[in-house]
């Protein structure tokens, strides 16, 4: 029934979309084997899960590795999982709450506010720089550089040392995809050695001359005497430059990609810019950059008949979620005015991203930019997607103006 669904199999990863629509046809919960998952095709199903305290991102607040009946982390692995486990994406509460309440004082909505001048800025010169040469690579050169450069300026990064981050972001997101090798394992370990330690000196630094940068504001942050650990201020460092580059890098260029391939809305789009707030929302939707995302049942579950088993972990499969037939209109059509667009790529309950704002300021500058200074941009080429399956995109985007 789910041979179709074959996350390492380079055709499924081009076009993951057919084998959706068999397992949602089949069901709303299946068992898969290779990564002992269940598989959870639908929207409500998924939406509902995403909000339901009976499952985590993490058991550890409740169980041991063995009263889960779970094998622990490689003791070689410990300074990934320390990094990541301190994370607010991978934590429930009481932690969750607390770090995310400490964060939420420091990364405000004016935050972000504040920052549109600069994420504006930065956008127009790298898409002036790239119309400037009549093209190249939109991922290297306008995708990519720019929620690097937003997070290190909001980060307080020096400009020489932001060529470190996204490789180090890179090897840290490998272990995020199914069965990661021991390769890897190893390569995320060393960027969360580098990174924690690049970015403990950076505590350091500003603890003894803060500035108006992020970090000075986590050092800062307090509630009720409550302050964050120096292992939560890294983690939520790091979490944001992942989170944040990941998602933006992926949908531009993604969405890039399904405009060239749907030119009658593009045409749309260049003819009626008012049109970008609800086109950034659809292309989220229509080719989500996370595909799946996983979560452990704490108690049982029932989901059509089936009991789930504490355990177990489920496997939320959004890029199915988002074209589910029963919650979406011709889910199968890119409609760049879908205003009834629930789409769940920012995710849902306590875990909903919190860069959510900041993503959607910087993909609506960088498409605002191109639309306005390369009217006739297309690819040359079709691209090759990454082997990556739960954050999913292409190696390269080839196009010229």
């Amino acid at each position: 029934m789910h041979v179709s669904f074959d996350p390492w199999s380079p055709a499924f990863v081009a076009d993951p979309y057919p084998a959706y629509t068999a397992l949602r046809a089949a069901g709303r919960a299946h068992w898969f084997e290779p990564t002992g998952q269940w598989l959870i095709p639908h929207h409500s199903d998924v939406s509902a899960l995403l909000r339901d305290r009976r499952l985590g991102r993490t058991y550890l607040h409740r169980f041991s590795h063995e009263e889960f009946g779970r094998t622990p982390p490689p003791p070689e692995h410990e300074p990934f999982t320390t990094l990541n486990g301190q994370g607010i994406l991978d934590l429930e509460a009481p932690d969750h709450p607390r770090i995310r309440r400490l964060i939420s004082k420091a990364f405000t909505p004016r935050t972000v506010e504040n920052l549109a001048p600069t994420v504006r800025r930065l956008a127009a010169e790298l898409v002036d720089a790239f119309v400037a040469k009549g093209g190249g690579d939109l991922l290297a050169e306008v995708a990519e550089p720019l929620p690097v450069a937003v997070i290190a300026e909001m980060l307080g990064v020096p400009e020489a040392d932001r060529g470190l981050l996204r490789p180090w972001s890179s090897a840290i997101c490998g272990m995020f995809e199914l069965n990661p090798s021991e390769e890897t394992a190893r390569a995320a370990v060393r960027a969360s050695v580098d990174f924690s330690a690049y970015l403990r000196g950076l505590i350091t630094e500003r603890r003894a001359d803060p500035g108006d940068d992020l970090i000075s504001a986590l050092i800062a942050a307090h509630d009720e005497g409550e302050r964050l650990t120096e292992q939560e201020m890294i983690s939520t460092c790091v979490l944001l430059l992942n989170a944040g580059h990941e998602a933006t890098v992926n949908t531009t260029v993604n969405g890039w990609r399904t405009l060239f391939h749907h030119p009658e809305q593009l045409a749309a789009l260049r003819a009626d810019p008012a049109l970008l707030p609800t086109a950034i929302e659809e292309l989220l939707r229509y080719d989500t950059p996370l595909q799946m995302f996983e979560r452990w049942v704490l108690d049982d579950i029932e989901i059509d008949g089936q009991v789930i088993g504490r355990g177990a972990e489920v496997a939320l499969l959004f890029g199915s979620a988002n074209r589910d037939p029963e919650r979406f209109a011709r889910p199968d059509t890119l409609d760049l005015s879908r205003t009834d667009n629930p789409h769940i790529t920012f995710g849902a309950g306590i875990h909903f991203c919190l860069g959510a704002p900041l993503a959607r300021l910087e993909l609506a500058a960088s498409f605002g930019e191109l639309l306005r200074k390369a009217p006739a941009l297309r690819m040359t080429a079709e691209p090759e997607w990454h082997p990556g399956y739960v954050i999913r995109g292409v190696k390269e985007l080839r196009a010229e103006v």
